[in-house]
């Protein structure tokens, strides 16, 4: 045993000595594959045939991908890190990898310079590259291979269940794009939680036992999620964002993201044991000072492609098969995974770029000043926007019902809300962020994604969390000094889109309420809304 330990370390060191004479002496390479910060798979396609003896691998961090959004600390680290991190298991792997890091005094600081330096550096034969997950690297990468005569050849992304051509085809076959058909036929494609051609259970969804909340007596006590401290390769990361850039939105203080994949399985094994059982019912439930609930905190480690999304599946099915979480849980964990990233991806490159200029509600408004900052009175959105700030996350309820909530019913221009998802959240990565801010949150798309644009008034923050306890303002009142802005805007909202959603089969309940209001109050509210929207809400 200690023997072939010995001979492993010496392989490694063997390994890695010809990596450094390689990058050394700059080789003409036959393939440069490369390897983009989200694409951190060590089973990546790209990797597919690689021959050490004259092929190298590329990969850059620089500063256009921290600012082409002003990008939360965290989001910085968390990519810089499990960079680096994937950088040295390749080196041990035997690979040679030429790595372009922030800080060095040649970088070019964007994504083409640093490509096309490469490029005349080692003038390879050809580029391996996996499917990116932006449309804007994509655009690049294809410019700069045609600008330099290389051939680029794009590999699919086998860390999804189903290729954009098959999703092209779903969508071709449909005259209208849902989750819920779509999701259906991934179960029946995959045989995941399915008894034949019938759904485990007797039902394909169970969102309707999915929206408890917790009452007055609050959670009690949430199991905590397992922590990451930094590594001295996170360490030496964090003191660069900090001295790199230090005026960005967001803190490190409290960075314990995994960044390996042996962190992310022990994250994902965490999960299933202490927070799956009651993830379903509490799903939608928030709470002050509880960031994390039964929430899995596993979207990062799976969208940097550390943690295989079918592995995470596997192990979900495999509790309930145990009978250590109910059903209504696994389906709901299962479904976001096999049924939402799979979809909204499609749906990104289904309509990008042209999806990226919608705005459906015509919204012009601008993004209030304190969703960088978290000074607002609203306690909802302070307790949201602080818990994001402070850790770069919040679970999906909080963005759509609170942080996106209030961007809708202001009617934020969509782009700058847009802009704020991508730069704010760990997990952000365009393909996963813009449908979901877009087709989710804000309607921009007029219903491309989904069926209806999801508002509400101040009453559900109160029945769905504590938020409204702290706060000054009364959610049952539109109007006066203690008016809930989320009550004001939603009838306001309303007016201003009577007419689009009169006949609409979800939101027709919701116009009629509003055509009960009298001339006098609906006069009270838009004259209270124009205040709110004109104040820019920077309490």
């Amino acid at each position: 045993m200690l023997r072939d330990r010995m001979q492993a370390a010496g392989g490694n060191r063997l390994a890695a000595k010809r990596t450094r004479w390689l990058e050394r002496y700059n080789f003409c390479v036959r393939h440069l594959v490369l390897i983009l910060g989200d694409q951190l798979d060590r089973r990546s396609a790209a990797l597919d045939g690689f021959d050490p003896t004259c092929d190298a691998i590329w990969m850059a961090e620089v500063a256009e991908e921290a600012t082409h959004v002003w990008s939360h600390k965290a989001r910085i680290a968390i990519f810089l890190s499990a960079m680096r991190h994937f950088r040295d298991w390749l080196r041990q792997q035997g690979y040679t990898v030429h790595y372009h890091a922030l800080d060095d005094p040649a970088n070019g600081g964007s994504f083409a310079t640093e490509l096309a330096r490469a490029i005349r550096t080692h003038q390879p034969q050809k580029l391996i590259v996996v499917e990116p997950g932006e449309y804007r690297v994509q655009q690049s990468l294809l410019q700069t291979a045609r600008e330099h005569g290389v051939p680029l050849e794009v590999r699919p992304d086998r860390h999804f269940l189903i290729t954009l051509d098959e999703f092209r085809q779903h969508a071709a076959a449909r005259k209208q794009l849902r989750l819920e058909f779509f999701y259906r036929e991934m179960r029946q494609r995959t045989g995941i939680l399915m008894d034949g051609k019938q759904p485990v259970g007797g039902a394909w969804n169970f969102d309707a036992e999915n929206r408890q909340a917790f009452g007055k007596q609050g959670p009690g006590l949430v199991p905590q999620p397992v922590r990451f401290m930094p590594d001295a390769i996170t360490q030496e990361v964090i003191r660069l964002v900090e001295a790199r850039f230090p005026n960005h939105p967001g803190s490190l203080r409290d960075f314990d993201w995994a960044v390996t994949p042996e962190d992310a399985e022990r994250a994902l094994d965490d999960f299933i044991e202490n927070r799956l059982p009651l993830f379903g019912a509490y799903q939608d439930a928030m709470w002050t000072g509880e960031p994390y609930l039964y929430h899995s905190r596993l979207s990062s480690a799976i969208n940097l492609k550390l943690l295989d999304p079918r592995v995470a599946i596997q192990k979900a099915v495999d509790a309930y098969h145990q009978k250590h979480a109910p059903l209504q849980s696994i389906e709901g964990f299962v479904r976001q995974l096999l049924g939402w990233r799979e979809y909204i991806r499609g749906v990104y490159w289904l309509y990008m770029p042209e999806y990226l200029e919608r705005n459906a509600l015509g919204a012009d408004a601008n993004l209030p000043d304190f969703y960088w900052t978290g000074a607002t009175d609203m306690n909802c959105l302070r307790e949201t926007i602080g818990q994001t700030l402070r850790y770069g996350f919040a679970h999906h309820i909080q963005r759509l019902m609170v942080t996106g909530l209030y961007a809708l019913l202001l009617g934020v221009q969509p782009k700058q809300v847009h802009a704020w998802y991508l730069a704010i959240y760990v997990d952000a990565v365009e393909w996963v962020e813009l449908p979901n801010v877009y087709g989710m949150s804000q309607f921009a798309d007029g219903g491309l994604m989904a069926s209806k644009p999801y508002i509400a008034s101040g009453k559900y923050l109160q029945r769905m969390s504590n938020y409204c306890a702290g706060c000054r303002y009364r959610p049952d009142r539109a109007v006066g000094e203690d008016a809930c802005p989320f009550t004001t805007l939603y009838w306001d909202f309303l007016m201003r889109h009577e007419r689009l959603f009169e006949n609409h089969p979800r939101l027709g309940q919701q116009v009629r309420n509003l055509r009960r209001l009298s001339a006098a109050d609906r006069a009270a509210i838009r004259a209270h809304a124009a205040q709110l929207n004109s104040t820019g809400q920077t309490y």
